[in-house]
């Protein structure tokens, strides 16, 4: 399997014959160091943590120019729809469907999430954290934007992640100190993958306290944006 960062939280994953996109924040991401075209070609599947502007991002563009699939929770699947979204696969927290080749399964995160359409709040469904399974290829837990939790233990031993996808940015969700305990109390000994940093000023702006903190209790693999790199069992 191929991850690829894009700044902030949003991801690639290419793997088997699909190329599944996390939270594709592209226009207006500051930290986005890649052409989009490239970022998006051969899009199969679309997940989304939550309704937030720099997780939902060009998701309705991306999914009307490739057909791609885009799964999230109900509701906000729900409110896609009325933005022209034909495509959608919806689901809510616990649940798990078969996305074919690989299956995707919504956990808590603690968060968020909703806009603000024509002057008003428009709810958007619990937040989430999302769990990837596919034969062969490392399970992958990507967080969300969260606070830590106790039940992080019991979602790591439900679905036994190689790899954590974890947000250490401060403010909006975690800071490095607090996820740092999150990966030493829940995750130790895994991959981890830092995100939700270096976008935007009020966030850390680099990973250097966070991975410093982790220090031997995991794996921190530190990307840079837009590079691939291969992970694997």
């Amino acid at each position: 399997m191929k991850i690829t960062w894009y700044g902030h939280s949003a991801f690639r994953l290419d793997f088997a014959d699909k190329v599944v996109l996390i939270d594709p924040f592209l226009s207006g991401n500051p930290s986005f160091a890649s052409s989009r075209d490239v970022a998006v070609l051969g899009t199969t599947h679309i997940l989304l943590t939550h309704g937030h502007g720099d997780h939902l991002g060009d998701t309705a563009a991306i999914a009307e120019a490739t057909g791609a699939k885009v799964v999230t929770n109900a509701d906000l699947c729900s409110w896609l729809a009325t933005q022209g979204v034909k495509n959608l696969d919806s689901m809510n927290t616990g649940g798990t469907t078969d996305q074919g080749g690989f299956t995707v399964t919504l956990v808590r995160a603690d968060h968020s999430s909703g806009m603000i359409v024509e002057g008003k709040s428009v709810y958007l469904g619990n937040p989430n954290g999302i769990i990837v399974k596919a034969p062969g290829e490392p399970t992958i837990w990507f967080m969300g934007d969260t606070d830590i939790f106790s039940d992080m233990g019991l979602i790591a031993e439900i679905h036994k992640p190689d790899v954590v996808v974890v947000p250490i940015g401060d403010r909006y969700t975690m800071g490095p100190d607090t996820a740092a305990l999150a990966v030493k109390r829940y995750v130790p000994g895994l991959t981890i993958i830092p995100c939700h940093y270096a976008s935007f000023p009020p966030l850390e702006p680099n990973a250097d306290r966070f991975v410093a903190l982790v220090d031997e209790e995991a794996t921190v693999k530190v990307l840079e944006s837009g590079k691939p790199v291969e992970i694997g069992l």
